[in-house]
């Protein structure tokens, strides 16, 4: 069971649950529909099928995991949760439901909820290479350095020769105090890829990582110029401008990978800073309005658009922004003082002096670091970790 659940994770197909309903004929036939509709993708129809069968038989294990699967395809991310969820107190030992529960909270970059999920598949099951390669994904993603290259280091034998896999064990490496598996990943880079534009650009990145900006752009600029269409290499130009204070010719980067790649929500993100930070209102917004279009998971663009709503006295509008800029950061100093001043201009005082009271308890224990990323003082890298379909 464990193993065609496995397989149909990772596939996102049906899965044939061995509590195959019950005699009646009703049931069997909404569950043999339910898996033909989902098998042709037709997506709406497998649903109907599989929730009159949920509601007909709460307990069938099939019917909630088809429906979190469905809800996955179309990207229906709490109702899947809820499903998956309802599963796994059905069968809390199979390992495949538990790695589905992951890869909902992974797809939605929620990293920090994805680890434990992917944590409990490799316990069970410590040879499933998907699960360990997203968990060590997730561990970068949350800055667990050391986490990150004890669990990718065991796919060298099958993922050495994947450049984004190289990558991330390098920066893990170099970051997490293995000099020798990060100077064993760049090596291994150069043996696979030679002098390809890959390659410049996978280093360049690595650089960049590290605040080594120099080096970085050396040697994104030789990618760059071998292949001017290749993915996120104009957005990552500029991001090391943007650091440098060249404004406008970070626009110019931005633009361009916007020009090949209009749908990476990042690059409106950047643009809207650098505008906000130019006093280029309208310029802002628009950009702001674009990336969340796109990713509304961008703290960011909120914060950008509360910034502006606040200058705009629409305190109304900017505490909405912040409400989501708080949700997705809810240990960002930056967001709740702006909240505080945003609560004060609308004579709610206690709030603000509350809010006040985190943003001095956030000091004590942390250096805030969400106002890094939004002024581009960090190197957000969204190719790092992109999971493979």
């Amino acid at each position: 069971m464990d193993l065609r659940m496995a397989i149909a994770a990772l596939a996102g197909t049906a899965i044939l649950c061995s509590q195959t309903p019950s005699s009646e004929a009703t049931g069997r036939q909404l569950y043999e529909s339910g898996e033909a509709a989902l098998k042709a993708g037709r997506l709406e129809e497998a649903e109907s099928q599989f929730l009159k069968l949920a509601a007909m038989k709460p307990q069938d294990l099939g019917a909630h995991v088809n429906l979190g699967v469905i809800y996955m395809r179309q990207k229906r991310w709490d109702s899947a949760l809820e499903e998956l969820r309802k599963a796994e107190r059905l069968a809390p030992k199979i390992a495949g439901i538990r790695f589905n529960i992951g890869l909902v909270y992974y797809r939605q970059g929620k990293y920090h909820e994805a680890i434990a999920p992917f944590e409990s598949v490799l316990h069970d099951q410590p040879d499933w290479p998907k699960a360990r390669l997203l968990l060590g994904f997730g561990y970068l993603h949350e800055e667990r350095f050391a986490d990150a290259a004890a669990a990718l280091e065991p796919l060298w034998a099958s993922s050495s020769t994947d450049l984004n896999y190289l990558y991330a064990l390098a920066v893990a490496a170099g970051n997490g105090g293995r000099q020798d598996l990060e100077d064993r990943a760049l090596a291994r880079m150069l043996e696979v890829n030679k002098n390809s534009p890959e390659l410049h650009f996978v280093i360049g990145k690595a650089y960049l990582s590290r605040g080594h900006d120099e080096q970085a752009l050396a040697e994104i600029e030789k990618a760059a110029e071998a292949d001017p269409k290749l993915p996120m290499v104009h957005y990552t130009l500029g991001i090391i401008y943007k650091r440098r204070h060249d404004w406008d010719r970070a626009k110019q980067e931005f633009l361009a990978d916007i020009a090949a790649e209009p749908d990476v929500a990042f690059n409106y993100d950047e643009l809207g800073n650098i505008c906000l930070g130019l006093e280029q209102s309208e310029e802002a917004r628009h950009y702001f309005e674009k990336a969340l279009e796109r990713d509304s998971r961008l703290p960011a663009s909120w914060y950008g658009l509360a910034k502006l709503d606040r200058a705009e006295k629409r305190y109304p509008e900017a505490l909405k922004d912040l409400d989501s800029a708080g949700a997705l950061d809810p240990r960002s100093a930056s967001i709740h003082y702006l909240r505080g001043q945003v609560l004060l201009q609308l004579g709610r005082k206690a709030d603000a002096e509350t809010e006040f009271g985190t943003v001095r308890r956030l000091h004590q224990d942390t250096i805030d670091k969400l106002e890094q990323q939004i002024s581009g003082g960090k190197y957000r890298d969204p190719q790092i970790g992109t999971e493979q379909k």
